[in-house]
C-alpha cells in the first residue's frame, strides 16, 4: 500500500496546525493510502543513519526547510518542494521572484542587510524610500505567517523607530494600496488548477486575515483574477499554493504574497471544498 507523511511542526501549541495536517491525512486514507502524522521533530535528521520506515511522499505542511531538505536528499518526493517552500517563507526573496516573472504587485522595495548594533540612519537611504512610497507604507518582514509582522507605518516616527527595531531582519518596503484597505482575496491552487477562492474583509483592520478578525465569504474570480493568481504561483514554482491577491486602482487585481503551506480549514467552511482532497489527487497523479 502507497504511504504518506504528513509533516506540521510539533512546538507550536494551536490546534489549527494539527488541524491543518489531519485535513490531509483524511483525504489520503480516503484515497485509499497508508497516511501518518509526523510532528517534524518526531523525524530524526540523522545524517549517517537516513530515515527509517520511509514513506512513498511526504505532505509538507511546516517551514522546517532543513528537514525537508533532508527529506529530499532521502530521495523521498516532497510536496511543497524545500525550495518553493524556502522561497515563500522570505517574503523578499519571493519578491524578487515575481518582479522577475512580471507579476502585478504593490510597489516594493527590499530594505539592504544592516547588522544588529548598527545603522545606515544618517545615510539619507531612509528619506529615498519615504519619497519614493510616500506615507502611510507597509513593512513585511520576511518570515509571517496570519498578517503577523506585517506594519501600517503612518508617520515618520513609527518608520524610523521599526526600521531601528528590525536591525538584522530581512524585510521590505511596499506602497500602501489604500483601495484594498482591510479586504482582499485567498486563492486556493493545486497543480496549476483553481481549486477554491474566497473574498475576506475587515471592518477593523488594514488586513483582511481571518486571523486578525476577518470575515470570508465564496466569491466567483475574475478572468484576470484568476491569470494573476495562476501566474503568481507559476513564479514561484508552487503546485500547492494559497495566492493572496489585493484590489489596486479600478479593482485591478494585484499579488499581496504567494503562500507554499496556505491552511485550508476556513476555505473548506466557507466554500465546501476540502483542498486536501484536490492535494493527494495531484500528488498520486504525478507519482503514477
Amino acid at each position: 500500500m502507497t504511504s504518506c507523511w504528513v509533516i506540521y511542526n510539533g512546538s507550536l501549541t494551536s490546534d489549527k496546525f494539527k488541524d491543518q495536517a489531519e485535513l490531509l491525512k483524511e483525504a489520503a486514507e480516503r484515497a485509499g493510502l497508508q497516511a501518518s502524522l509526523k510532528k517534524n521533530y518526531e523525524v530524526m535528521m540523522d545524517l549517517g543513519q537516513g530515515v527509517d520506515s520511509r514513506p512513498d511522499f511526504v505532505v509538507f505542511l511546516d517551514k522546517d526547510i532543513l528537514l525537508a531538505h533532508f527529506l529530499k536528499n532521502e530521495g523521498i518526493p516532497v510536496f511543497n518542494d524545500p525550495e518553493v517552500i524556502e522561497t515563500c517563507d522570505n517574503k523578499a526573496k519571493q519578491y524578487l521572484l515575481l518582479a522577475n516573472h512580471s507579476v502585478p504587485m504593490p510597489e516594493t522595495i527590499i530594505a539592504p542587510k544592516v547588522y544588529p548594533a548598527f545603522t545606515i540612519r544618517d545615510s539619507g537611504y531612509y528619506e529615498q524610500v519615504l519619497d519614493r512610497l510616500g506615507l502611510p507604507l507597509i513593512i513585511k518582514e520576511g518570515h509571517g505567517s496570519f498578517g503577523m509582522k506585517v506594519y501600517l507605518i503612518e508617520t515618520a516616527e513609527q518608520f524610523y523607530a521599526k526600521t531601528d527595531e528590525l536591525h538584522g531582519v530581512d524585510y521590505v518596503f511596499q506602497k500602501f494600496v489604500a483601495t484594498s484597505r482591510g479586504r482582499d482575496i485567498r486563492v486556493n491552487i493545486v497543480g496549476g488548477e483553481i481549486v477554491a477562492a474566497m473574498y475576506r474583509h475587515s471592518e477593523t483592520d488594514f488586513r483582511a486575515n481571518i486571523t486578525n478578525g476577518g470575515v470570508a465569504t465564496v466569491i466567483e474570480l475574475t478572468a484576470q483574477q484568476k491569470t494573476l493568481a495562476l501566474q503568481a504561483a507559476y513564479a514561484v514554482g508552487a503546485e500547492f499554493a494559497g495566492v493572496d491577491l489585493l484590489y489596486g486602482d479600478n479593482e485591478e487585481p494585484l499579488v499581496c504574497e504567494v503562500n507554499a503551506a496556505a491552511h485550508i480549514r476556513n476555505i473548506y467552511n466557507v466554500t465546501g471544498i476540502n483542498v486536501a482532497d484536490a492535494m493527494i489527487a495531484y500528488i498520486l497523479g504525478k507519482l503514477g
